[in-house]
């Protein structure tokens, strides 16, 4: 008997012990279904608009369609052929040297403009901020339509300039010009946007570590290329990456500045524009799925390569 008050009092601590410590809550399953409520909606479109077009797309990619041979399993056949076909390649060419070109100039303009306006702490720097940004608000087709305008040789404002000096106008989407001026529409266009990226980290920064740069001598270029640079190398690396899979799915505007550029842009010029046009054009679709599975494979590679090579400890991309 007189030990029966230490088994009563052992008997909880065995009973967690076996229970493995744990404690369990009233109601957890409940929440736990609440949850899901939650997630459901999302999940439901994420698997209808995403993930089966990508797998029905995959599948189509596995086939051939023909008149007489009607719907044959082809394998990898596609792919192969979409891997040494001449338009795909000097598409998949000119988005690489597209890309290369366009993103360090895209990165110099928002990282520039970015620096100017963090040390600017006026109303016209916010003003400015707003009418920067204005560009990546617009939407990609308004924005080509009205560049397609100012770029038109014969009613457009460039023809009336240079009219006035009784001179041709330029026409910047000629087979000459038209690198340099699908470049500055989507400059314009994605300028603004990877500036408030860079903007808001810069905004996130200690400004004592600005204090005790100017107290030890430093300058202002200084402090910028020193001190906010380095520090804002996460949000650039962030921004490199997003230029690059959007430079290499290059898509909206040359296909709505085609009918005004007199053929410098063929249903060829981009790996997504001769995807669509084999789908739409020529009711190809099994090649077309190939064609974007194939430029998806060259996108994942590019952009992986671009990580590994710019990894480094405490990225927010490691």
């Amino acid at each position: 008997m007189a030990n029966a008050p230490a088994i009563t009092a052992t008997a909880p601590r065995s009973a967690r012990a076996a229970d493995g410590g744990k404690k369990r809550r009233p109601g957890g399953r409940r929440r736990g279904a609440i949850g899901w409520m939650f997630i459901a909606p999302f999940a439901v479109v994420f698997l209808v608009f995403l993930v089966a077009p990508l797998a029905y797309a995959f599948y189509l990619s596995l086939y051939t369609k023909g008149l007489a041979t009607g719907t044959t399993f082809a394998g990898i056949d596609n792919y192969t052929k979409a891997f040494t076909d001449p338009s795909f390649l000097n598409g998949v060419w000119f988005v690489v040297r597209f890309a290369l070109v366009l993103i360090p100039v895209q990165m110099a303009v928002s990282l520039a403009v970015a620096l100017v306006l963090d040390a600017i702490t006026t109303r016209f720097a916010r003003f400015s901020r707003l009418m920067i940004f204005l560009p990546y608000a617009i939407p990609a087709v308004i924005g080509a339509l009205m560049w397609g305008f100012l770029y038109s040789p014969t009613f457009g404002p460039l023809a009336q300039i240079f009219g006035i000096f009784h001179a041709a106008a330029p026409f910047p989407l000629s087979p000459d010009n038209v690198f340099g001026g699908l470049m500055n529409v989507v400059t314009w266009q994605w300028a603004g946007y990877y500036m408030i990226i860079i903007y808001a980290a810069l905004q996130g920064i200690d400004p004592s570590i600005y204090e005790a740069a100017r107290i030890d001598g430093a300058s202002a270029w200084q402090v910028a290329f020193r001190i906010k640079v380095p520090l804002v190398s996460s949000a650039l690396v962030l921004i490199l990456v997003f230029a690059l899979i959007g430079t290499l799915q290059f898509f909206t505007e040359p296909s709505i500045l085609a009918p005004s550029a007199n053929w410098s842009i063929t249903p060829d010029f981009t790996p997504n524009i001769y995807a669509y046009n084999q789908a739409f054009s020529y009711a190809n679709f099994n090649y077309a799925s190939a064609i974007s599975f194939a430029l998806g494979i060259i996108v994942f590679i590019a952009v992986y390569i671009f990580l590994f090579a710019t990894r480094k400890r405490g990225s927010i991309l490691s």
